[in-house]
């Protein structure tokens, strides 16, 4: 694969992790609202908060790992390891 095809399909990876992310996010908010919606009519209550929370930190990992300052270190590290994984099994059957 040239260094062109190679660019392209990172971006193309790249643009799948945002793509999800945003679909995490849409999806979060509408169940959220909806659970909310029932918590009002239902008589109120706090029980929505820990869906809402628990939910929220799940979204806020996913977040930093898409968009974290940590995302160039470790697409770099995985290219590294998939060729040592590589090397090894060449080495292997050798």
């Amino acid at each position: 694969m040239d260094d062109d095809a190679q660019a392209y399909e990172d971006a193309r990876a790249r643009a799948r992790e945002i793509r999800d992310f945003y679909s995490h996010l849409a999806v979060y908010v509408a169940v959220n609202i909806g659970l909310f919606i029932i918590d009002v009519l239902s008589g109120g209550g706090t029980w929505f908060y820990w869906p809402l929370v628990g939910w929220g930190i799940g979204l806020a990992v996913h977040a930093a790992w898409v968009f974290g300052p940590w995302r160039a270190m470790g697409e770099d590290w995985e290219e590294r390891k998939a060729r040592e994984i590589l090397e090894r099994r060449r080495r292997g059957r050798e």
